[in-house]
C-alpha cells in the first residue's frame, strides 16, 4: 500500500506565501514524476506543477514565476512553494506521484493524496 499525505494548506492574504508538502510512504520501490494539481469548486482538476526525478519542471502558465516545485528524493517528499498568492489560487491542492511498488515489475501507478485546502483572501 502507498499513501500520499499533503500538509501546509491554510489561509493566506493576497501577496502572501504558503509552502505545501507531500510525503509518500508505503510499499515504494521508486518514484518517478511527482506533481501538484488543484481544483476549485465547479472546475476540473488542473495541473499546477510537475517535477521529474532528475529535477525537470513544468508549470501552468497561471503560476509561472510565482510557484516553485521541488523534491527530496531521499525522503520521498515533494514541495510547492507558493509566493505572490492571488485569490484565484484558492482551491484544494492535490499531490500526485507515479510510483513503482514492486521489484518484479517496471510498471508504475499513479497515486493521489486526499488534498489540502488553500484559501487566499483578505
Amino acid at each position: 500500500q502507498v499513501q500520499l499525505v499533503e500538509s501546509g494548506g491554510g489561509l493566506a492574504q493576497p501577496g502572501g506565501s504558503l509552502r505545501l508538502s507531500c510525503a509518500a510512504s508505503g510499499r515504494i520501490v521508486s518514484i518517478d514524476a511527482m506533481a501538484w494539481y488543484h481544483q476549485a469548486p465547479g472546475k476540473e482538476r488542473e495541473l499546477v506543477a510537475r517535477i521529474t526525478t532528475s529535477g525537470t519542471t513544468n508549470y501552468a502558465n497561471s503560476v509561472k514565476g510565482r510557484f516553485t516545485i521541488s523534491r527530496d528524493n531521499a525522503k520521498n517528499i515533494v514541495y510547492l512553494q507558493m509566493n505572490s498568492l492571488k485569490p484565484e489560487d484558492t482551491a484544494v491542492y492535490y499531490c500526485n506521484a507515479a510510483i513503482r511498488t514492486s521489484w518484479y515489475t517496471i510498471n508504475v501507478m499513479n497515486y493521489w493524496g486526499k488534498g489540502t485546502l488553500v484559501t487566499v483572501s483578505s
